[in-house]
C-alpha cells in the first residue's frame, strides 16, 4: 500500500487546511496509508546550523523519505505560499550530502499534488507558485490541483463545508496521485 505524507501548511488548531486534509484521506481512504508531517519544530533555515542538521530537521526528512508521495494542504499568504511551507521546502530541498550540493534531497523525485482553501480569493495565485518552485526542487508535479473557498460561515463555527463538486475534484486528484505511484 502506497504510503502518502501529507504537509498541511497552516499549523494553527483546527486550521481549514487540515479539514480539507481530512477530507482528502477519506478519498484516499483503503488505497493509500496516510500520516501527517509535523513539522512545528524545524528551525528558520540557516546554513550556520545545516550540518551537522538538526534533529527536527532530520526527523521530517525521514519521514519524507519513508513516503511513496507528498500531499500539501496550502493556505494562501499573501498570494503566495506560506513561510513556514517555503522553509520546510527549503530545508527538505537541500543535499542530503552536503559534500555534493546537487545531489539528491529527501524531496528528489517524490510525487506531490497541492489542494489549497482560500480566503475569498482564488488559489490560482498560490499554485502558480507550487508549479514553479516543486519542479525545481525535483519534484514529481501531479495533476489536478484542487481549490475551495471558505464558506462565509465558517469564521463563526469554524466548520469548513466541502461542496460535492469540490470533494469529487479531490477524490480524482488523490485517484491522479495514486496513478502517478504506479
Amino acid at each position: 500500500m502506497s504510503k502518502v505524507l501529507f504537509i498541511v501548511g497552516s499549523l494553527r488548531q483546527g486550521s481549514f487546511n487540515h479539514q480539507l486534509a481530512e477530507q482528502a484521506e477519506k478519498a484516499l481512504a483503503g488505497n493509500a496509508e496516510v500520516s501527517y508531517l509535523d513539522y512545528k519544530d524545524v528551525p528558520f533555515f540557516n546554513q550556520d546550523i545545516e550540518s551537522p542538521a538538526p534533529a527536527a530537521v532530520t526527523k521530517v526528512r525521514e519521514e519524507i523519505l519513508a513516503a511513496d508521495a507528498i500531499w500539501i494542504f496550502s493556505p494562501v499568504y499573501n498570494w503566495a505560499i506560506p513561510g513556514v511551507v517555503k522553509n520546510l521546502l527549503d530545508w527538505t530541498s537541500r543535499a542530503l550530502d552536503l559534500s555534493d550540493p546537487t545531489g539528491p534531497s529527501a524531496l528528489n523525485a517524490k510525487s506531490v499534488t497541492v489542494s489549497s482553501v482560500a480566503n475569498g480569493t482564488s488559489p490560482d495565485e498560490v499554485f502558480k507558485h507550487y508549479r514553479s518552485l516543486l519542479p525545481f526542487i525535483r519534484m514529481n508535479v501531479v495533476e489536478p490541483f484542487t481549490g475551495i473557498g471558505i464558506n462565509p460561515e465558517a469564521w463563526g463555527t469554524g466548520q469548513l463545508t466541502v461542496a460535492e463538486d469540490k470533494l469529487a475534484e479531490l477524490s480524482a486528484q488523490a485517484d491522479a496521485l495514486l496513478a502517478a505511484l504506479n
